[in-house]
């Protein structure tokens, strides 16, 4: 799986120029970069900032029921003021959302949550309807553990419905050494990121299993 640097194929505009969201202190400019989707689409990955409230609001509503289901393990049409502030407010450090834009539009948001005092975090993500399995969620689990690993972050732990195969396949078919557990309905995934972790890919899921997301 390809990571960041083998990702990125050009930057973002910088500060100033149009179009472009305003950034805050800390935002990590070197997180930017194009990523190529597995049907060679060119899409723009970028950490979140606040200036993206509305886009994330706009997200979050052409979601099928079914993709927020499997988010939020309930079903939660649209997001709350205060939740759109938690969700594009971040530090980048302890807490860092990844966005996938195409078209001015986002279409996948990856984001991890770290547990105060360890090194490990909670690691969430959703792709819009239209751009599943287009391998959108797992180059957004390959950035979000690189950022997390310079933070000192070395566990990503993740809760997934049992139903939800596309993003548990995610997860097996990263390199990253796991274990899971599962109760009623739902998996727990504890999964190793740190440096020296990452063991040989393995192989492409069959043709009759879902393709990762």
């Amino acid at each position: 799986m390809p990571g960041p640097r083998d990702q990125a194929r050009g930057d973002l505009p910088r500060t100033g120029d149009p179009g472009r969201p305003s950034v805050p202190s800390g935002y990590p400019v070197d997180l930017e970069c194009e990523i190529v989707t597995r049907a060679g689409t060119p899409m723009t990955m970028r950490p979140i900032v606040a200036d993206d409230s509305l886009k994330l609001s706009q997200f979050h509503g052409l979601l099928s029921p079914t993709s927020v289901y499997r988010r939020y393990f309930y079903l939660h049409p649209e997001l709350s003021a205060k939740e759109i502030g938690h969700l594009t407010e971040v530090d980048y450090v302890a807490r860092l959302a990844m966005v996938v834009e195409h078209d001015g539009q986002l279409v996948a948001v990856g984001r991890y949550d770290r547990s105060p005092g360890t090194s490990e975090a909670e690691v969430a993500f959703v792709v819009a309807d239209d751009y599943q399995h287009l391998g959108l969620a797992t180059q957004l689990l390959e950035h979000l553990a690189s950022a997390a690993r310079r933070t000192g972050i070395t566990v990503f732990e993740a809760s997934v419905l049992v139903e939800n195969r596309g993003m548990l396949d995610v997860f097996s078919h990263s390199g990253y050494p796991l274990v899971t557990t599962s109760t009623t309905g739902i998996v727990s995934v504890r999964m190793s990121i740190g440096p020296d972790e990452r063991f040989v890919l393995m192989p492409a899921a069959p043709s009759d299993s879902p393709t990762p997301l």
